[in-house]
Parts: C-alpha cells; structure tokens; sequence
C-alpha cells in the first residue's frame, strides 16, 4: 500500500499518457489539493475514491481544462504544461461522463453526440449533414452496445440508455481517457452491468479509465488501482491485489467503519399502510398489493421504469391513482394531494432532493421548517426565534455539518443536504416514511449515517419505505424486500430468503429457483 503522494506507475518501462506532478489547489480558507502526483496509463482502469470533499471534483476540473492549479505541472504526451484549457484537454482525447447528464431533451440521439460539431453540406448555406451524421454515430452506439438508433428522440430514453448516449459522445471526440463521475448512482444492476462491461471493452482498447464511485464493490470489481483522497491530499493507493471495500474505507475515513446497524431480532408492528390494487398512470392496468408494517424497513427493488418512483409519488399525494386504495391502520384513507399525505404522517424524501426535495438558495432553517410553519406562528407570524430554535434542535439530532443553520443549504454535500430533507419531515411525528434513492452521490461515510437514520426511525416504530437501486443497500438495510416488475409487485422476500440472484430474477419477471 503507497501512502506517499507521489502516485506512480506500476510499470516502470510504460509510459503515461498524463503525469501530474506536484499539483495543488486552494481557494479562500479551503485547501483543496495538495500535492498531489499521479500518472494515467493508457489502458489502465483507475478508482478513484474519498469522502465528498476530498477532492476528487477539484481533481476533475484541473483535468478538464475548468480550474488552473496554483502549483504542480502536467506532462501530457511528453509535453510540460503548467494547466490544461477546457480546449486542450479535449482535442488531448480527455473526456467525462458526468452523473448530472448534459443532454438536450428536445434534439435526437445523433445531434446530441456531435453537438458543436456537426458535418455540414457543401455550399454556402452550411446546412448539417444528416445522412453522414447518421452514419457517425451508428458505430459509436453499437460500441457501448446501445439498441436505440441514431434518430432516437432522446427524451424517450431512460436514464440509463440516455447514460449510453453520454458514453458515445465522450467517444466521439477519439477519447484516450474517460473519466467515469458517478455513472452508476441511479442506475440498477442490469443497467450497472451494461455500463461495467463497456468500461472493460475501454480498457481493452487501450483507452484509460478514471472511475468515481461511492459505490466501491464496482470500484473493486473494475480498477486496476485504487487512488484515495481525503481532505486534498493522498490517503494513499491500493494495487489490484489490494483492493478490497474494508481497505478503501479506511484509507477514505482513517478509520474502519463499524458494522450497519443491526437488524431488530423482533418481530414488526401492525400494517400501517396497505396498498390495495393500486393503479398508477405509468401501469394503469396493473395493480399493484403491498403492506408496509410499523417498525420496519421494507425494500422496493426493481429494473428502471418498473414502477417504483410512480407508487411513491402515488402514496405521497404527487400522482394521483387510477384506481385502487390506500389504507392506513386499516382505514381507507384519501391521498389526493401532498398535504394530504402530511396530515396522514406520510411523508417522501425524493430521489432527486436538489430539485423536489431541498430549495439550494435558502438557508437551512428555512428548509427544515418550511412545511411546519403553522406550528412556528405566533399570532399568523413566523416567529424567527421558534423557527432557529426548530432548526438548531434537528441539526443536532442529525449532526448536520454546517457553521449554523443561517447557512446556504446549496453549500452542503450531499449527505447534509439529505440529512436536512428528513430533517423537515422529523419534527413532525411521521407514521411513514419513504425514501426514494436515499443514497444517491453520498459518500460511504454518510451513507452508514443515512442507515443509522433509517434504523432508528424504524425502531422508533415507523414505518419505511426504501426505494434503492443498489443492490447492495436493499440486502443490506432492509428487513423484507419487495420487487416490482412492470408496475407490479412480482414478489416478496424475507431476511432468509435475501439473495442478489433472488432480486434480480423478480425484477425480471422470474420466480426464484
């Protein structure tokens, strides 16, 4: 294991394709990189892990030609250069798949991937060229194995074939190295597969690979080395024989984590909400049956477009139903509206909290107190005392880490911003709560916090509802796990019967063996 910051290559006779050399970063009161010396191989497959703000993102811009480090060189193709442009770094073959894709809904898939760059006819008009447009693409789409064509409208895609397209374009431009942010956050296991081989085809093509992810078993499934950042500097790198989850959770941490929070050995409460052959618009003609008990954490698996974010949206009043009902503590009840869920103690933490869950430019407090506002009224006034005190009181209890809750919640990382959308609903006696994607783009530290969360709200004899994707969390975190498969429940398990085989066959429509 290397902890030095000097981050060579395991071959000495090979030579880099980039070699960076004493390359550090800092902004006003904040220390983003230091030091930090790292060559990239051609065909090498490289993790690149750390908590969120480790520097990872300050990494990425330097390499991409956003930000110019204050100190360090950059050796591209034998060349020195004291910094990268957004132009050099692509024309030098550097390419990025972001987690937020950069895709223009309205245009086909072909106009999306030359974007800038279209081949134009002869003559003075410079009309593109659609047919040869066409046909450049056609070889970029079968190499990241898409099966959607060309002239595909990219706002029917899902996310994970729109995913596809971002691959093609990153391709488009020659790429010799592709940095991976994220890819596999909201994606499923089928479609995480798809996304894992074509970075292998990458590798075997000789195009290296920077590959970011908290989620680290495909971290270790992929990489050929390991590098850790924490607090902008080297933690260290593992080389492929040692590379292994307890390994890179303590080069990230500096510590080994302990074990998730156990499972309860009790048996849990009473059916507090019963879904009873619910119809939503995506599957109206198919219905869906399910229970949620009090003191639980019930899993919801299943493939993008089964279904799962269209029931949530449903039970918290967002969509209405198309027939069916809900019931709670046996009574049928009416979810017409998101109010109408708050009053019932029913409440959502969505998967996209920066744009439905969270508002980025106000500060903390408002957002925690924001939907509780009655209770904070004196007189048909906001009193700004009870509204801070509300604050400060979740603040602690999550350990949200922010200078004071005056501060801009869009300034936080994502576990914080997470926390401080529960933290809306806690104060508010919740019976249910679900969480969609609870823990998409959060670090493996806040991660086990966002658990520990879910757990004692369990304990505390609520009812939860975990939408996940990860394989790994819903076999990890839930107590049952429920798998939908074309807007249907296709099938229940429970703690013994836990397998990523059993998973996976429901979500294809297959009974378990």
């Amino acid at each position: 294991m290397n902890h030095s910051s000097d981050i060579r290559s395991p071959d000495a006779q090979a030579t880099p394709f980039l070699s960076l050399s004493g390359v550090g970063k800092t902004y006003p009161g904040v220390l983003a990189l230091d030091g930090l010396s790292i060559d990239i191989m051609p065909g090498e497959v490289i993790g690149l892990v750390g908590e969120n703000g480790a520097g990872k993102s300050t990494l990425m811009k330097i390499l991409g030609g956003v930000i110019a480090p204050d100190r360090g060189t950059i050796v591209l193709d034998g060349a020195e250069l004291g910094s990268l442009t957004v132009g050099s770094s692509i024309s030098s073959g550097i390419a990025f798949v972001h987690q937020e894709l950069n895709l223009f809904e309205n245009l086909d898939v072909a106009a999306n991937v030359f974007l800038g760059r279209e081949p134009l006819k002869a003559g003075p008009l410079k009309l593109v060229d659609r047919e040869r447009l066409r046909e450049m693409v056609k070889p970029l789409l079968k190499r990241v194995g898409a099966r959607f064509s060309a002239d595909t409208a990219v706002s029917s895609l899902s996310l994970a074939e729109q995913q596809m397209v971002e691959i093609a374009k990153a391709l488009s431009i020659n790429a010799r190295l592709v940095i991976f942010d994220e890819p596999t956050s909201s994606l499923p296991l089928a479609e995480t597969e798809r996304l894992l081989s074509v970075i292998k085809s990458l590798k075997a093509d000789g195009i290296s690979v920077i590959f970011i992810s908290h989620r680290l078993h495909e971290v270790e499934r992929v990489a050929d080395r390991v590098v850790v950042l924490r607090d902008g500097t080297l933690a260290g790198t593992l080389a492929k024989d040692e590379i292994g989850h307890d390994q890179m959770v303590k080069l990230m941490i500096g510590r080994v984590l302990t074990a998730r929070t156990a499972k309860p050995q009790r048996a849990p409460g009473s059916v507090a909400l019963k879904v009873s052959a619910l119809r939503t618009e995506a599957y109206p003609s198919r219905p869906v049956d399910l229970e949620i008990r009090y003191g639980e954490i019930l899993g919801l698996a299943g493939l993008v477009g089964s279904g799962r974010t269209e029931l949530a949206r449903v039970l918290f009043g967002i969509d209405r139903s198309y027939g069916g009902a809900v019931l709670q503590d046996g009574r049928e009840i009416s979810v017409g509206s998101a109010r109408d869920a708050v009053a019932h103690g029913i409440f959502l933490v969505p998967e996209d909290r920066k744009r439905n869950g969270i508002l980025l430019d106000f500060p903390i407090a408002q957002n925690i107190t924001l939907a509780n506002l009655p209770e904070l009224a004196s007189r048909f006034m906001l009193s700004a005392e009870k509204e801070k005190a509300a604050a400060e009181k979740q603040r602690a209890r999550l350990s949200i880490k922010a200078p004071s809750v005056s501060t801009r919640t869009g300034t936080l990382s994502g576990g914080n911003q997470q926390k401080v959308v529960l933290a809306k609903w806690l104060s508010m006696s919740p019976k249910v709560m679900i969480f969609d994607e609870p823990t998409r783009g959060i670090d493996i530290g806040a991660k086990n916090e966002i658990y520990g969360l879910m757990r004692a709200l369990a304990d505390a004899g609520v009812a939860v509802l975990m939408i996940s994707s990860d394989m790994e969390e819903v076999i990890g975190v839930s107590d049952r796990i429920a798998v939908m498969h074309e807007g249907q429940i296709a099938g229940i398990l429970d703690d013994d019967e836990f397998s990523q085989e059993s998973v996976l066959l429901l979500a294809v429509g297959k009974r378990p063996k």
